[in-house]
């Protein structure tokens, strides 16, 4: 019998965060809005988390990806400076060493086999990161302004102009409105070409030329009703290599 289902499965990176549920105490919960998972049944995929590890490397990277025909690395808190050499910022967020560590080569491994992978916010500059680039560590010093993260827990709005002849503009069109939540950015990224940018000059996409799926965005699709990128990813896991 053909077990194989003809729904992509695609692998999504959460938190292990202390949470209270119901009547139960407090206790670790691995953790993800679900709108992601929304999102990915929406475009046609199937939803499987994957909670991190501090111990992760290449080889459980591998064991991983084996069993998946896609990869999202979601959102959530910034990468440890340390992880692209450099001091931290005194905005800089508490790490999360287990994140970091399972993310990063989850990014090698899928660049390596070229495994469909869409990168979300702190998912973008994983990505950039694990390809030897660097991260901008508090936008609001350069632009002067708070519009990528307004307030704590509220989305910013605002419009992107994609890049023309990139896969991100082929996807979105020429301009499109998105839902924000970051105050750093990608400010080097080896390997990956500029696919979006908000008008103070902050990038807001990027993807590996010649790729089956290697996008990356800096803002929250899950958190909005477009899902083309989802279904685009979806597309990509589901096609032949």
């Amino acid at each position: 019998m053909d077990t194989k289902s003809p729904r992509p499965i695609i692998g999504i990176t959460c938190y292990v965060e202390e949470a209270v549920r119901g009547v139960w105490e407090s206790m670790p919960h691995a953790l993800l809005p679900y709108s992601y998972v929304a999102k990915v049944e929406r475009a046609g995929g199937i939803a499987v988390l994957i909670p991190p590890r501090a111990d992760a490397d290449t080889a459980m990277a591998l064991a991983v990806l084996s069993r998946l025909d896609g990869l999202i690395l979601a959102g959530g808190a910034d990468v440890e400076p340390q992880r692209y050499a450099a001091a931290p910022h005194p905005s800089v967020q508490e790490a999360r060493p287990d994140r970091d560590a399972f993310e990063l080569a989850l990014a090698a491994v899928t660049q390596e086999w070229d495994r469909p992978v869409l990168g979300i916010c702190r998912g973008m500059q994983v990505m950039a990161v694990a390809a030897g680039g660097k991260l901008e560590q508090h936008v609001p010093d350069r632009v002067g302004h708070d519009e990528h993260s307004p307030a704590p827990g509220v989305y910013g709005s605002h419009d992107v102009r994609t890049v023309e002849g990139t896969r991100v503009a082929a996807i979105l069109g020429q301009q499109v409105a998105i839902p924000s939540y970051h105050h750093q950015s990608v400010s080097s990224h080896p390997g990956y070409v500029p696919a979006a940018w908000a008008q103070d000059g902050t990038l807001e996409a990027m993807e590996q030329a010649g790729s089956r799926f290697r996008v990356a965005v800096q803002w929250h699709p899950e958190a909005g009703e477009d899902t083309r990128l989802f279904e685009a990813l979806v597309r990509a896991c589901a096609s032949p290599p």
